[in-house]
């Protein structure tokens, strides 16, 4: 795996996790600004050819 894929993964995950801690929470602005950072990093993954769909065991 190279780099970009290794870090644009751990970016998804990154934001993933602190988008259900926005949630759970309760910060609803926080909670937008991290959909929204993830929908670009999901993004970002797609048009450089990294599949970021969840792996079904």
């Amino acid at each position: 795996m190279d780099a970009f894929t290794t870090g644009i993964l751990q970016r998804i995950h990154s934001t993933e996790t602190d988008l259900r801690r926005a949630r759970e929470t309760g910060d609803d602005f926080l909670a937008d600004v991290e959909q929204a950072e993830l929908e670009d990093l999901r993004r970002l993954a797609s048009e450089n050819g990294v599949d970021v769909r969840p792996k079904v065991a």
